[in-house]
């Protein structure tokens, strides 16, 4: 255990033993998700690594940050670690839930993680409900209780950690909450109606109701986007990422740090992911191919962390290689991500047809999406604020109602929170990617993923890891301050 002031030797001990700790929880979470090991293990990890966790540390780093930026992730990672610590059995307990549970509908069995994919892949709009009501209801029962639990531990936990409530904590960390949700509140404004014109045209396309009358469990089907799988085969899923990642100068099947898990299991995510186990030296790049342009989606993001993590310089701290600002990543993962929506792409490697009308259909769902986001930091900063959590249920209803028109669940108060407020991470990983692309638009022109300068460009910025947040990077490439007014503007270019 430290003293009250670490010394240097004390956190270089502490670095090392925070990178195996990391290095084996995303090992556990790839076995675990990948379909390999039937049952979520984090105990004996926690258990080997127990200091790290431990409150005195937390309390020490805080007190030996002044302005290092690098002691102040130490300092963020032993917080969020103790509070991990505290609630590792109800993250087991939910991974556990989600792999066992299942709802029986129109007499057929579906575990609970496969029901959202099949409200997604159900025309029927009565089944699509009747799938729905079952999730709502084993969240309610089984899962909600758990969650619940663990938020109340985290309540009482944070003010051991210097701050009141988990908001002013993250506030402490450097995160400029108050900003970014003035932002969002902007964005709201701004995009009302031309979310609401947008969103109504493509449900009467997609399933023959507008805005007005759709409800939540139609939105899985309309992004689901089922008239697109021809132009989206899974067969052709890794040749088109293989090719795109050739033309920046990379040859994914050469890179001996990058593990491609494509095996079919039962009980793997139906969806990609990626596992940096060792940052760079071992990255996982899980995909269960379907098909369909959310499936290609999902796959291309996930490739975005896995070049980032894999192009990473391993010179940098453990602090630069595996914590930082995920904004960087996760822009990175959009940037790769939106070449599925973007015309010039799909033209030069599927034969869509209409790219035009697949990139307007992008732009209205990245507007959900970004809507969406901009209503969950809002009703996050609320719930982290409040004495009793569960009197946010209607709150929940109402701010994410009023930000998509469609009215959510109140059973998904809970669920729908990701801890650390990763919630800021997606929002400014869109304005950096907006920002980020409109200049390789500039610099190399509209088909700047086909130039190898480009690749060396990406490949270059990758090597950096996360040594400084998105903020910063994008002005050192740009010039430009990140703004989330860039993702408007991005949005409404690509709708016209």
């Amino acid at each position: 255990m430290p003293n009250a002031s670490p010394t240097p030797q004390d956190l270089d001990a502490y670095r090392d033993d925070a990178d195996r700790f990391i290095a084996e929880l995303d090992e556990e979470y790839y076995l675990h998700f990948a379909g390999l090991k039937d049952k979520l293990e984090l105990e004996a990890i926690y258990e080997r690594h127990q200091d790290l966790t431990k409150l005195e540390w937390a309390q020490a780093l805080g007190e030996a940050v002044d302005g290092d930026r690098r002691v102040r992730e130490l300092w963020r990672f032993a917080c969020e670690g103790h509070l991990g610590n505290l609630t590792k059995e109800h993250s087991e307990k939910v991974a556990a839930l989600e792999t066992e549970l299942e709802a029986e509908v129109d007499g057929e069995k579906i575990g609970f993680r496969m029901l959202r994919p099949t409200i997604a892949n159900t025309e029927d709009r009565d089944k699509r409900e009747r799938l729905d009501q079952a999730r709502t209801a084993l969240t309610d029962e089984h899962l909600n209780p758990v969650y619940l639990d663990a938020v109340q531990i985290s309540q009482r936990t944070v003010p051991q950690l210097g701050s009141p409530t988990y908001v002013d904590l993250y506030r402490r960390f450097g995160y400029r909450l108050d900003d970014l949700a003035a932002q969002c509140r902007a964005v709201l404004d701004a995009t009302e109606q031309m979310y609401e014109d947008a969103t109504d045209r493509l449900f009467r396309d997609r399933i023959g109701v507008g805005l007005e009358d759709a409800k939540r469990w139609d939105v899985p089907r309309v992004f689901r986007a089922q008239v697109w799988d021809e132009f989206f085969p899974a067969d052709k899923m890794l040749p088109a990422l293989e090719s795109t990642l050739a033309d920046f100068g990379i040859d994914l099947h050469a890179q001996e740090n990058v593990h491609l898990d494509i095996e079919q299991r039962p009980s793997k995510s139906p969806r990609a992911f990626c596992a940096p186990i060792e940052v760079p030296d071992k990255v996982m790049l899980v995909i269960q191919p379907i098909g369909g342009a959310d499936d290609w989606r999902a796959l291309f993001h996930e490739a975005g962390h896995t070049e980032h993590f894999a192009h990473t310089s391993p010179d940098l701290s453990m602090e630069e290689r595996r914590l930082g600002d995920n904004a960087v990543t996760e822009g990175w993962a959009m940037l790769l991500q939106h070449l599925t929506d973007e015309p010039a792409w799909l033209t030069r490697r599927l034969d869509v047809g209409r790219p035009d009308e697949l990139a307007r259909e992008g732009a209205t769902g990245l507007l959900y999406f970004v809507r969406r986001y901009c209503a969950k930091l809002l009703y996050e900063l609320e719930f982290h604020a409040a004495d009793d959590v569960t009197a946010l249920r209607p709150r929940y209803v109402e701010l994410l109602g009023s930000a998509l028109k469609i009215e959510p669940s109140q059973t998904d108060y809970l669920a729908d929170i990701d801890s650390g407020f990763y919630v800021t991470e997606y929002l400014r990983s869109w304005a950096f990617e907006a920002q980020l692309r409109a200049h390789l638009r500039e610099r190399f022109g509209n088909t700047w993923f086909a130039k190898r300068e480009a690749g060396s460009l990406l490949r270059e910025l990758w090597s950096e890891g996360q040594r400084i947040n998105a903020d910063e990077l994008l002005k050192d490439v740009t010039g430009a301050e990140l703004e989330m007014a860039a993702v408007a503007e991005r949005i409404s270019e690509d709708l016209r």
